[in-house]
C-alpha cells in the first residue's frame, strides 16, 4: 500500500462516513462553539459573565451561539429565580463529552500558534515575490 493509500484509510477510520460527520463538525467547528464551551465547562454561568470571558464576541453572537448549542443539545439554559430575571448557561453531559478534544485542540494551537503564524508569513512574502 503507498502513502496516499494509507492515509485515505486512516481518515475513513477516524471520521468513518463523511456525509454524516461532516454536518456535526459544522455544528462544533465554528469560531465561537469550542472558546463558549470551554468557558462554561468548568461550571455554569451567567450570560454576561461568558461575555466577559470572551474578548470579542458581539452580545448577538453570544446569543446566537448559545441558542444553536443548547437546540444541539451541548448546553442548557436555566432560567434563575431572580429579580431581576437571570439565565445560566451549563454545559450537557453530551456537551462535557467534547471538553478532552477541545482542550487537546486549545493546547494544539497554544503550543503551535507561533509557527502557523511563522507559515503564514513565509507563505506572504513569496507569494508577493511571485
Amino acid at each position: 500500500m503507498d502513502e496516499y493509500t494509507d492515509l485515505e484509510a486512516l481518515s475513513h477510520r477516524a471520521c468513518g462516513d463523511m456525509a454524516r460527520v461532516r454536518p456535526v463538525l459544522d455544528k462544533i467547528a465554528d469560531k465561537w462553539t469550542i472558546l463558549i464551551l470551554t468557558v462554561i465547562c468548568p461550571k455554569p454561568s451567567r450570560f454576561n459573565e461568558i461575555k466577559r470571558r470572551l474578548d470579542g464576541i458581539t452580545h448577538k453572537a453570544l446569543a446566537d451561539a448559545l441558542k444553536r448549542l443548547e437546540r444541539n443539545g451541548l448546553v442548557t439554559r436555566t432560567v434563575l429565580p431572580t429579580q431581576p430575571i437571570g439565565v445560566e448557561y451549563a454545559i450537557t453531559p453530551l456537551g462535557h463529552s467534547l471538553r478532552e478534544p477541545f482542550e487537546a485542540l486549545c493546547a494544539w494551537a497554544a503550543a503551535n500558534g507561533d509557527k502557523v503564524e511563522a507559515a503564514m508569513l513565509r507563505y506572504d512574502n513569496m507569494a508577493n515575490r511571485r
